[in-house]
């Protein structure tokens, strides 16, 4: 039925006007205008990577974020490139880097039984020396080994001590700038022979050393060796035989268990190891120095970088997010280091500290980063598909982690999204 123009009732113009903006609607739901298609395919990337970043409780005056094109080689965005800034367990990507390049993928570390003294018939008149050469995955099952390859070198019984020998490294425990409360509850003690990361009789030994002695000995009488002395901490002197050794893994498998599970005391063993690779006493400021050497050797910008410790627990350490990403890219174009430095990051929504973050597409399985957390500092580093290398630093006094990892999720998100 027709309307009724000449009487009053509903306003036709209204009512044109209504169904013109109900079909407006449904052509929008239909065909979205660009501004509306979810920032990907609109904006330029650099805007939608810097929306990514905008979140509270974060400040921007104490946050850098890095992304470079590998296959350009071109910065698709930067935010205070060169701010130096507590790098929390980001540190260990140094220590990753410098480690592979200074020693290589399989690199194993040596822990060794000396005997001195003298063998007469099948007992070994003299102290038996387990000697550690900072080995971060040494366990009972290693001193087993030992322990049988001592009764297969004819030796029944040791008329002497079992000496634990740690000289390798300095005898410091813990790293410069340490909370007090970090001794224990965030790294075992530090040394250059531990056993099972220092865990002896229900708890962590505060003398690693006399420790692991004692636990070889137990090794010995097991494999039927007698031992008359005690267990306790030593030296091994200049005239001495070697009777036993065992193997570490090698060192890509210790540098992926490190960075995936962001393991402090793996990483500052590590640390002192490149102190001690040039016949030095292995420190953490000798570890320190060898990192730097590594970085400034590759090319990699130094400039406000201050390695302290390896872990990146110390509050004195400090790193750049532009830093970060020549490490990654000088890993990237190595072919020696580049499989086992990328294998060691996690993946994320899959492991190591990334496995219950980005575990929807489409970041997940393409983006492998290293993470980071103290109650100073949040981090996220590492690459994308095979196509971005990123950084992402942020400090605080403190800075929320929750809003910290949701940025960094967000900023490897955008760039998965490409």
């Amino acid at each position: 039925m027709p309307l009724d123009r000449g009487r009053t009732g509903p306003d036709n113009g209204a009512m044109r006007r209504g169904l013109l903006a109900v079909l407006a609607c449904a052509a929008a739901v239909a065909f979205p205008a660009a501004g509306a298609l979810g920032s990907a395919g609109s904006k330029p990337l650099a805007q939608r990577l810097a929306r990514a970043l905008a979140v509270p409780h974060v400040p921007v005056a104490g946050s850098a974020a890095v992304a470079v094109d590998l296959t350009t080689g071109s910065a698709v965005f930067e935010r205070h490139a060169g701010l130096a800034l507590a790098p929390a367990s980001n540190e260990k990507l140094a220590v990753t880097y410098a480690a592979l390049a200074a020693l290589g993928p399989d690199y194993q570390i040596e822990t060794d039984v000396l005997g001195q003294g003298e063998l007469v018939g099948t007992t070994w008149r003299g102290p038996l020396v387990l000697q550690g050469h900072g080995d971060p995955t040494l366990s009972h099952l290693d001193l087993r080994v030992l322990a049988r390859q001592v009764r297969t070198a004819g030796i029944r019984k040791v008329a002497g001590s079992v000496l634990g020998d740690e000289s390798y490294f300095d005898s410091r425990r813990t790293a410069p700038g340490w909370k007090p409360s970090f001794y224990i509850n965030e790294s075992a003690p530090l040394s250059a022979l531990t056993v099972d990361r220092t865990w002896f009789h229900d708890h962590h030994s505060r003398v690693p050393a006399a420790a692991a002695a004692a636990l070889f000995k137990d090794a010995l009488r097991a494999q039927g060796v007698a031992v008359t002395g005690r267990a306790t901490r030593g030296t091994a002197g200049t005239d001495t035989q070697q009777l036993a050794d065992v193997l570490s893994p090698p060192l890509a498998q210790i540098a992926r268990f490190m960075d995936r599970e962001s393991d402090n005391f793996t990483a500052e063993l590590l640390l002192k190891q490149l102190g001690a690779v040039n016949g030095a006493v292995g420190t953490t400021a000798g570890g320190a120095a060898a990192v730097r050497t590594e970085l400034t050797e590759a090319g990699i910008p130094v400039a406000g970088v201050r390695i302290v410790d390896g872990s990146g627990l110390s509050p004195l350490d400090r790193l750049t997010a532009r830093a970060i990403v020549g490490m990654l890219r000088a890993a990237w174009e190595d072919p020696t280091i580049k499989v086992p430095f990328v294998s060691a990051l996690a993946v994320a929504g899959r492991s190591g500290t990334l496995k219950d973050r980005m575990r929807g597409p489409p970041a997940r399985g393409v983006v492998l980063g290293k993470t980071g957390t103290t109650s100073l500092a949040s981090a996220l580093s590492g690459f994308v598909r095979q196509r971005y290398v990123f950084s992402v630093l942020q400090n605080g006094n403190p800075v929320s982690s929750f809003w910290a990892r949701r940025a960094q999720d967000r900023f490897a998100t955008v760039l998965a999204t490409q």
